[in-house]
């Protein structure tokens, strides 16, 4: 951390497990002082965490960060995606939140994808087709088995809606988080009146969609709670992915994979998404282009999981044998089998501790670079396979996963020293506002993507296309769950 004389912002990632912030100078880039502080999600097939809670650890988080915080001429907020906010006519939450990762509504989303034409509609409509964790499913789940939560709602928000919010005073979003909802239409890039009639909504529930480089509205805190001065200017903030790309500085067709409590690949492209597989994910980006983005469940938290049932340390792996491993410990959404659990497959007598959990890792990437060869389709003119993979997240530093995604993909692999992409970005974002810049050239210009490139290495077809054998064969075992 060190000092700074210019302006200064903040960028905030509320994240599924903690909220982050960070104070950057606006000229150089340099952090100036950071605070993080953890929230509660609860376990099993539900996943939910009390709103509240983010705020109390926003407040903390920006608390330990001292006098630089209370310099901050702008905010942003970046936030997980999808989740349910519900609010009473006071804005207190109805309910816990209802997070991404709860796959409820699966059942919800199916019904859906069928009512309004299949997924072919869906994608050349909305961009993406919905799944368990978009916020339209778990509207309908909430209806369905909640009805007097849904009877005392007042607003429906998501995370990052609903943090922007407490800052604010008002209800704002961005076209980056809603495109993840399932009721914004890409096609129109307005809310879908039709949808959000088929699932009982009520449209003047929902926050006004501020556009890029748009004023979300200004720090209105009468409590003292926050560091803040009265007047300072709140971005519209984003979606963590949204967020993290604005932080990376991205330009189209530069590959992201991001290794965190799930997995993601995405990259910006000029051209909206369509995939009618329910793949990718046609989402908006923060700036006015696109993100198409496929995730996966099991990422880290698989894998780490798998090493503590062996007795292993998580780099503990061990090249050979002959065992596949498919690491769906909380179902999946890439495939999209949401009622699967994992599969262990090709065990031998030889077979090694080290050699399975190597095995967890290539079944892990193996999904993910299925889901970049879908994502970078949409932008083939801009998809050069001799571009570095920028490999982002918590399991980006750890050597078994850069070695497994250099292996298996190919490719060369670039791994930013910046840890912190969707505080980052956001801070990107509010620096926009003071100087007028596009939020990814304020990226660009701190240099936030710096780091070491690793040379790429002979691709291991056989692993991938063993891994491949194995999913098309067990695909109905693992629907089964």
């Amino acid at each position: 951390m060190s000092a700074a004389d210019g302006p200064l912002v903040v960028g905030i990632d509320s994240s599924t497990q903690s909220t982050k912030a960070l104070v950057v100078d606006v000229a150089t880039g340099a952090v100036v002082a950071s605070g993080q502080a953890p929230h509660t999600v609860t376990t099993g097939a539900a996943r939910e965490s009390d709103p509240e809670e983010w705020y109390a650890a926003l407040r903390e988080a920006l608390a330990r960060c001292g006098d630089a915080a209370r310099r901050a001429a702008a905010v942003s907020v970046g936030g997980q995606q999808h989740g349910l906010v519900t609010l009473d006519a006071q804005g207190r939450a109805v309910r816990p939140a209802m997070l991404w990762n709860d796959v409820r509504s699966a059942p919800q989303a199916r019904h859906l994808v069928d009512e309004l034409g299949g997924p072919k509609a869906w994608a050349e409509r909305f961009g993406s087709v919905p799944g368990a964790s978009f916020t339209v499913s778990k509207w309908a789940w909430l209806a369905e088995h909640e009805p007097e939560a849904v009877r005392a709602t007042a607003a429906v928000r998501l995370p990052h809606d609903y943090l922007t919010g407490r800052l604010t005073g008002a209800g704002t979003t961005d076209r980056g988080d809603a495109s993840g909802t399932g009721w914004w239409a890409s096609s129109t890039e307005a809310y879908d009146e039709d949808v959000l009639g088929r699932v009982g909504l009520d449209p003047a529930l929902l926050p006004r969609v501020v556009g890029p480089g748009e004023v979300a509205g200004t720090v209105r805190d009468a409590s003292g709670e926050l560091p803040f001065a009265k007047g300072t200017l709140v971005a519209a903030g984003t979606g963590d992915n949204a967020a993290a790309a604005l932080g990376l500085g991205l330009r189209p067709g530069t590959p992201v994979l991001s290794l965190g409590t799930s997995g993601t690949v995405y990259a910006v492209s000029r051209h909206r998404p369509a995939d009618p597989s329910g793949t990718v994910a046609g989402f908006a980006d923060a700036r006015g282009d696109w993100l198409p983005l496929a995730c996966t469940l099991n990422c880290t938290l698989a894998v780490d999981r798998i090493a503590a049932l062996l007795g292993l340390d998580r780099e503990a792996v061990e090249a050979g044998g002959s065992a596949t491993v498919l690491p769906y410990l909380d179902g999946e959404r890439t495939p999209d089998l949401p009622d699967a659990s994992g599969l262990l497959t090709g065990l031998r007598h030889d077979t090694t501790g080290g050699q399975l959990l190597q095995a967890a890792y290539d079944g892990a990437v193996h999904a993910l670079l299925g889901a970049l060869d879908r994502v970078l389709a949409n932008d083939a003119a801009d998809a050069d396979p001799s571009t570095p993979l920028l490999l982002i997240g918590g399991g980006a530093r750890g050597a078994a996963w850069q070695q497994t995604v250099r292996r298996l993909s190919g490719r060369a692999v670039q791994v930013p020293e910046a840890r912190e992409l969707v505080a980052l970005g956001a801070a990107a974002q509010a620096a926009g506002l003071l100087t007028g810049e596009d939020p990814a050239a304020v990226a660009r210009r701190w240099d936030t993507a710096r780091g070491p490139l690793l040379d790429p290495v002979e691709r291991d077809e056989a692993t991938m296309d063993r891994i491949s054998g194995v999913l098309s064969g067990a695909a109905a075992l693992l629907e089964r769950g």
